[in-house]
């Protein structure tokens, strides 16, 4: 019985490992090449249908659907906010009076009218004769004397208001305007050297 004394055959060694960066740089260049032959053959199919007269390819819609945005909370309304102006109103002045209102030849007419709360102190007439009134509006007429150099009105307010004041005599009417304090309210005709007023 012979025994053979030679030694058994080593293990063949593993196959040496590539690394990943040179595994990375086969790939990425074949993809890119893959990438462009197939953008050139769908270019030039599309030109060679063109050409050819044939049909169009008819196109491919893909539809993708996504699932619904998860609803939050129902979200509650904004709050009303309401904004309140207070407006004071103003007094209405009355309309101007027309210069034929009321006024008769040989006639003279005082007029004062608008709001005085704390009340107005009032006097009119000529320059021989001066009349107190009383009171809002006011209408008061006297005859016109020949030897009357004016007729006026004047009213005072007694501590607030808004008023105007007017006399006419002969289709000529003058007017006055006061607002607030003690201000007064005067309005005055004169007559001239033709016997008319001014």
């Amino acid at each position: 019985m012979s025994w053979n004394n030679q030694p058994s055959p080593a293990p063949a060694a593993p196959a040496p490992k590539r690394p990943g960066w040179a595994r990375k740089r086969i790939a990425v260049p074949a993809a890119a090449i893959l990438l462009f032959t197939g953008v050139g053959i769908g270019s030039a199919q599309g030109e060679d249908t063109k050409e050819a007269g044939d049909k169009p390819t008819p196109k491919v819609t893909v539809t993708v659907t996504a699932k619904p945005a998860r609803v939050k909370d129902k979200a509650e309304p904004a709050p009303t906010v309401t904004v309140t102006k207070t407006v004071t109103a103003k007094p209405k002045a009355a309309p101007k009076p027309k210069k034929t209102e009321e006024a008769p030849a040989g006639t003279a007419v005082f007029k004062v009218w608008g709001s005085a709360p704390s009340g107005v102190d009032i006097t009119y007439g000529s320059d021989g004769e001066n009349l107190d009134g009383s009171g809002l509006p006011l209408t008061k007429k006297l005859k016109v004397k020949d030897d009357a150099l004016y007729y006026q009105v004047t009213a005072q307010l007694m501590g607030g208001g808004d008023i105007r004041c007017s006399v006419t005599i002969e289709g000529e009417t003058k007017t006055g305007h006061a607002r607030g304090g003690y201000n007064i309210c005067s309005a005055q005709l004169n007559g001239d050297f033709s016997g008319g007023w001014d």
